[in-house]
């Protein structure tokens, strides 16, 4: 079965603009009713592969959907403000415009650009006069384990350097020992430091150690006031998978139905192949629709599927698979 072609792929499309999640009271009752049927979430996961294709003119489309929605990240030790820089330019041109010019594309950017703190003032310069934004990661990234107001002020200043979305990581022993009320009460003041910036919460779901759970602080983390939700710090030992995203679409998918507030995805962490955001991307369409297919409410957090998205869409304009070096980020 193939997928329909995302509309507007041949020029750019206007950034839309959700309403910012203003979060719910916080209702224990709804959060202990929340299950999981692991098994049956496998099995959905499992098939999509195989049900869903795209093929030729198609494919590129959804591929060069897939770059719009990339936050384009460098989290090194080893960082430097000269690898931010360039990998700044690369966002603002992602593919060769010879390239884009074959494919009948225009000012095709990614979705943002993702680094530490000490890298936000070196991006924010880079970037101005785009409407990409700087995402930085905070609180503790990627253990979370500083103390609390240590944490808090790192989200402000992260915001005062410029940062338009900040990428913040839970304390995943709220989440195992059952304190969803404490999870809650770090997400609201959380997402209070961030002011205007839109703050995605971080689950670490590969230590949460079940769907449950997963689908449990999702809901918490959207009720705290959330406006994205992301699986991984892509540190952890297993990232982003399509059981995970299947769950926290459908922790998504209630909470618009409850609260009218569409809350958006980030999976981040191994995904590094074009074939795999296509997975990901009909996943969205299947359970959220095409609206969440924007940058606004979707995001691959990612560096390396870049390169392989540019290698498949010039296999598709040339016949031949190019070298990767001959697409660095940075």
């Amino acid at each position: 079965m193939q997928i329909d072609r995302p509309q507007g792929q041949a020029m750019a499309v206007p950034a839309l603009h959700e309403p910012r999640n203003p979060g719910l009271p916080f209702d224990e009752g709804w959060v202990r009713r929340v299950q999981a049927n692991t098994s049956a979430i496998e099995r959905r996961a499992a098939t999509l592969p195989g049900r869903r294709s795209v093929k030729k003119d198609w494919q590129a489309a959804w591929l060069l959907k897939a770059i719009s929605l990339i936050d384009l990240t460098t989290l090194a030790g080893d960082d430097t403000e000269g690898r931010v820089r360039r990998l700044c330019a690369k966002a603002k041109q992602p593919v060769s415009p010879e390239m884009l010019d074959k494919l009948g594309m225009t000012g095709l950017t990614v979705g943002a650009v993702c680094v530490y703190h000490d890298m936000v003032p070196a991006a924010v310069a880079a970037l101005r006069g785009t409407s990409i934004p700087v995402a930085a990661v905070s609180t503790g990234f990627p253990a979370g384990l500083s103390p609390f107001h240590l944490r808090i002020q790192e989200i402000r200043e992260s915001v005062a350097a410029g940062a338009q979305e900040i990428d913040i990581v839970i304390s995943r022993r709220h989440v195992l020992t059952g304190n969803w009320q404490g999870l809650y009460d770090e997400m609201r003041e959380m997402r209070a430091a961030c002011g205007d910036a839109h703050v995605k919460a971080i689950l670490a779901t590969g230590e949460l150690g079940t769907l449950r759970n997963v689908a449990r602080a999702s809901l918490v983390c959207m009720m705290g006031g959330a406006d994205f939700i992301k699986t991984s710090t892509g540190k952890e030992s297993v990232n982003a998978t399509l059981p995970v995203t299947l769950t926290m679409l459908r922790a998504i998918r209630d909470y618009h139905d409850a609260a009218g507030i569409r809350v958006g995805y980030k999976p981040a962490g191994g995904i590094s192949k074009a074939k795999d955001a296509l997975n990901y991307l009909a996943l969205i369409k299947d359970e959220l629709g095409d609206r969440w297919l924007q940058p606004d409410l979707f995001r691959f957090g990612a560096s390396s599927l870049l390169g392989d998205i540019e290698r498949q869409l010039e296999h598709h304009v040339t016949g031949a698979y190019s070298a990767s070096w001959r697409h660095a980020l940075a």
